[in-house]
């Protein structure tokens, strides 16, 4: 399996599978793709895990696309303007990631719901439920506008504005701190309470949060006019 990704502001990725290779992704997620490959919709896990996978902002439902002949092409593209990633899943390694980052995965890939505890999900910004990564293959992430990698220290802390965080290795811990000082609370303009990820581990932040670029628009649409 090969894997290309392109474009800008708006990525996509093709992947190349020879026969008998396959990926799954949320119904309605490819884009496009060369004869030769089959589609099937299910739970993919069964309904506990695809429950899983709601409570983690995606699908019931898995679409799994199937090569039937060697060198065929799929093409998923984003759904907002950022950045496409490719995670390496095996010995060991697991990632926890926003909600809503899926975009495909290898079947060996597991995509399961990461709960982040009651103070952190309800101040920490991304909710109570993120996404864990598990298991072995490629997984493909769509992220928020620019990406930047940060290897933390055993210990080392690095405190985030809310929805600013891609994703993470594991084994860096996940909480929510308190701003201090009455005057930062008022006026500084970033809420009560920040996300503070500590090493170690690498983290991956993203410069664009599609929340908060939504609740930016939002005052500039045009209010809704009553019929007469």
């Amino acid at each position: 399996m090969h894997y290309r990704v392109f474009g800008a502001p708006m990525p996509a990725v093709t992947i190349t599978m020879e026969q008998g290779e396959s990926i799954y992704t949320q119904s309605g997620g490819m884009a496009w793709m060369s004869d030769g490959i089959s589609m099937e919709t299910n739970m993919h896990g069964g309904l506990f895990k695809g429950i899983g996978r709601m409570f983690a902002g995606e699908s019931l439902f898995m679409a799994t696309y199937s090569a039937m002949r060697p060198g065929v092409e799929i093409t998923l593209a984003s759904s907002f303007p950022g950045e496409i990633r490719m995670l390496e899943l095996g010995k060991g390694k697991e990632y926890i990631a926003q909600k809503n980052s899926f975009l495909c995965a290898t079947p060996g890939v597991n995509l399961g719901a990461y709960v982040t505890g009651v103070k952190t999900g309800l101040f920490g910004g991304e909710g109570f439920v993120l996404q864990r990564y598990s298991g072995q293959g490629l997984a493909f992430l769509e992220l928020d506008g620019t990406i930047v990698e940060k290897e933390l220290a055993p210990g080392e802390k690095i405190k985030v504005d809310t929805g600013n965080i891609a994703f993470f290795e594991a084994s860096v811990g996940y909480s929510a701190e308190m701003v201090k000082g009455f005057a930062n609370i008022l006026f500084g303009g970033e809420g009560l309470f920040l996300s503070t990820l500590t090493g170690p581990g690498k983290v991956w932040l993203q410069t664009m949060s599609a929340s908060e670029l939504a609740r930016r628009i939002v005052p500039f649409l045009p209010a809704g006019h009553s019929s007469n």
